[in-house]
């Protein structure tokens, strides 16, 4: 099987959008703020006329990866599924985020080979467990902590800090605002948007 080359290049899409497309990756503990985060970004970049697109927890678990549980080998299969999707939106010349936890080193490199040919940077959501417990809205912590949930990362499974991600940002000690802020600067700096 070979892959299909569309008569469309990615660079003809950039050039339609007035933007580079890329993937931004959001890695951190449940609570941390990735979602948030990329949320927030996606809606100033809106304003400025910037095609983006968040892939998380919420829209992906609920179809594409519904069949996947919380074992080691079903994390990694929905890394790779999400990376794969990933992929087509960034040729397709949209800026996605993904926000998801992508708790072991191994997943996020196999994400970071997949996406050498195309903008790749990852950020590191940081924030300390014992926060991200206090932020809890869906009550998994709480949870996995009473024994209703299993492989719970930060409390029943580990999380592999990155070693050198593009980007930390520190949810317990900036603001939202701050963090789109850099986030921006960020994505000007690498030339994926531009000033307008």
């Amino acid at each position: 099987m070979y892959p299909f080359q569309s008569s469309v290049l990615c660079a003809d899409r950039q050039l339609l959008n007035g933007h580079r497309s890329a993937l931004l990756w959001f890695t951190g503990l449940s609570g941390s703020g990735k979602s948030t985060l990329a949320h927030a970004l996606e809606a100033r970049l809106f304003k400025m006329g910037v095609r983006s697109y968040v892939l998380d927890g919420d829209n992906i678990r609920t179809g594409l990866n519904k069949d996947l549980g919380l074992s080691p080998d079903d994390r990694k299969e929905n890394i790779r599924r999400i990376a794969e999707v990933a992929k087509l939106m960034v040729d397709a010349g949209i800026l996605v985020f993904a926000a998801f936890i992508a708790p072991y080193r191994e997943s996020r490199r196999f994400v970071r080979e997949l996406m050498q040919q195309v903008p790749y940077y990852e950020c590191y959501v940081k924030c300390p467990l014992e926060v991200c417990e206090t932020r809890d809205p869906k009550n998994l912590y709480k949870r996995a902590r009473a024994g209703e949930i299993g492989n719970m990362t930060g409390v029943g499974s580990p999380y592999e800090e990155p070693l050198s991600p593009d980007l930390v940002i520190e949810t317990d000690r900036i603001s939202l605002e701050a963090s789109v802020d850099l986030m921006i600067d960020f994505l000007l700096e690498k030339k994926v948007v531009f000033a307008r």
